[in-house]
């Protein structure tokens, strides 16, 4: 096989959670880009709708589904839709996450369950779900994506975010320890901020704070990832699992930019 064949997903069948707008919007576009059929899963079905239309323009299958992460009976019915439709699956894609503003001393306990309820619980019922399909279809093969965050392995976040996405990053690396006997890959990949539509109502100023702390002098953006998403999810990555990908622009090198000419 060819380099870059190693990185084409023909034939592949893949789903992403929170697939309706963003990030997940963007990961949906890039793994039919790189051949995959795709399966649109989000809480709003009129951008699922929105995104898998996109997605058969590109010359691929698709289904949306809607879906609440944290039921694990609405994922059951989920995963048989998607293998309905697009006949099995390959890689999976845990994108869906949600955010509340807040300090350590002022948290609500009803945000600190949802934060941690679809970011981490809702990660681990997908993947729960996920792998078992992966294994019962008895090919020795799949691919595991969830999407953690740099606030996972840095303070730089509201509390319940980055405990649950550290949680994220701990949950893969057992889990990849545990399912690697069937064939199956599971990884992170860790972003920094990122325009999204989520990101839009964040001040000015802030995202310039963003850009100084950046050493590539750039805030992320979702297409920033794709590189690092086809590559977890191709036959590239075969021998990467456990692994937390950061992609920051430089972010965590430092505390912040040294200003020398």
């Amino acid at each position: 096989m060819g380099i870059l064949d190693m990185f084409k997903l023909d034939g592949r069948s893949a789903l992403v959670t929170g697939g309706g707008q963003g990030i997940g919007r963007g990961f949906c576009l890039a793994l039919a880009e790189a051949g995959a059929d795709v399966a649109v899963v989000d809480m709003n079905e009129q951008t699922a709708q929105t995104v898998a239309k996109e997605i058969e323009a590109l010359g691929r299958k698709s289904v949306a589904v809607k879906t609440n992460v944290m039921d694990r009976d609405q994922i059951d019915e989920m995963m048989m839709t998607v293998v309905d439709k697009l006949g099995k699956l390959d890689i999976a894609v845990n994108n869906a996450g949600i955010g509340r503003p807040g300090r350590a001393e002022s948290m609500t306990l009803d945000d600190w369950n949802l934060i941690l309820g679809v970011n981490l619980t809702g990660s681990f019922l997908c993947c729960q779900a996920e792998a078992q399909q992966m294994i019962s279809q008895g090919n020795g093969k799949g691919k595991i994506i969830n999407i953690a965050s740099i606030s996972g392995i840095t303070a730089n976040s509201v509390v319940a975010y980055g405990a649950s996405k550290a949680g994220v990053i701990m949950m893969s690396k057992r889990m990849a320890a545990e399912w690697g006997k069937y064939g199956i890959n599971v990884n992170c990949i860790s972003p920094s901020w990122t325009i999204t539509p989520m990101t839009d109502r964040v001040p000015a100023e802030t995202k310039q704070r963003w850009k100084e702390l950046t050493p590539i002098g750039r805030v992320e953006t979702p297409e920033d990832m794709y590189g690092a998403l086809v590559y977890l999810a191709s036959d590239a990555s075969d021998y990467v699992t456990g692994h937390n990908l950061v992609v920051d622009g430089g972010h965590t090198v430092c505390v912040w930019v040294d200003k020398v000419p």
